[in-house]
């Protein structure tokens, strides 16, 4: 039975319209709430289920996710694939595995997240795997917002994209910046210049 994610999406809550300031600091008409994928097991069980299908041939042997949502969906495409997972947390402003956890060297890692947009996090997820001596192989992101000129220099795989524009602080166009601005979003948001 296909699931129509879009719909899925729309009525958990998880889209949200008006005007946010995105984590990456840009400007952005459409916002994931991710928390509402996050709280429904049906909603995020659904989404896993699309980056666990998609890597399931590719010789994964650990899922790897950041802080906050990440660890959810590490644990959950994980469990979807029959592997072990990892969380990756910050230490002193560095993404790190911590808690002890140490990962065999060469292990071919899946790294997961939750809204993509600038990849930064996924980047940094990236840094602290192959600092431990993992080999990471690709990414997985719930919602895939990113423009296509990015280059993450690995598969990317989204289980739902979004042609979503954005717009750099200095460039919001006069109908978004006349709708009042929220901050969403769990890091710290750029300052002021």
């Amino acid at each position: 039975m296909s699931v129509d994610l879009g719909k899925l999406l729309e009525t958990s809550g998880a889209i949200l319209h008006g005007h946010f300031l995105l984590t990456s600091g840009r400007h952005s008409e459409i916002y994931f709430e991710k928390f509402r994928i996050l709280e429904q097991p049906h909603v995020l069980s659904a989404l896993c289920a699309e980056i666990a299908s998609h890597y399931k041939e590719a010789g994964i042997e650990l899922v790897a996710g950041p802080t906050t949502g990440g660890i959810i969906i590490a644990f959950e495409v994980a469990r979807q694939m029959g592997l072990p997972s990892a969380y990756i947390e910050s230490e002193n402003g560095m993404k790190t595995l911590r808690r002890n956890k140490s990962i065999p060297e060469g292990v071919r890692t899946l790294i997961v997240d939750d809204v993509l947009t600038t990849g930064t996090s996924l980047f940094e997820s990236r840094t602290a795997i192959e600092t431990q001596g993992g080999k990471v192989i690709g990414y997985g992101v719930l919602i895939d917002r990113s423009t296509p000129d990015t280059d993450f220099k690995l598969p990317l795989f989204g289980s739902y994209k979004v042609e979503a524009q954005s717009f750099a602080p200095d460039a919001i166009p006069d109908w978004l910046a006349a709708i009042p601005l929220t901050k969403p979003g769990t890091r710290s948001q750029p300052k002021a210049v």
